[in-house]
């Protein structure tokens, strides 16, 4: 891997750069809590050939969410089953917003030259 392959990845959302204490840093809670959400499967952090966990900025997004969530009071159970129903409903959406382009589109008539 050259160090340009290396400055791609910081782009990258779904790549695992934070250890388990970094990311809990940055979303301000406990390795605790990352550890929670992830028995409930919310998140699956990868594993280093070390065996510990990694994450990545997607996943520390999400963990900020269930975060936010039990601050107000949510199970966290509860909190992980929500962020799973916003995420399906925002795909749901794309879809049907991709569905009404392309219905839109072939009820179009043809322009004319």
């Amino acid at each position: 891997m050259t160090a340009g392959d290396s400055y791609d990845r910081l782009d990258d959302d779904d790549y695992p750069a934070y250890t388990m204490g970094r990311a809990a840093e940055m979303i301000g809670t406990t390795q605790g809590f990352l550890r929670a959400i992830g028995e409930a499967r919310l998140i699956t952090p990868l594993r280093s050939e070390g065996g510990h966990r990694r994450y990545s900025r997607y996943q520390l997004r999400i963990a900020a969410r269930a975060r936010e969530l039990v601050d107000q009071g949510t199970p966290i159970e509860a909190a992980c089953r929500i962020i799973v129903l916003e995420d399906q409903l925002e795909e749901a959406q794309r879809i049907n917003a991709e569905y009404r382009r392309a219905a839109a589109q072939q009820s179009a008539p043809p322009a004319a030259d």
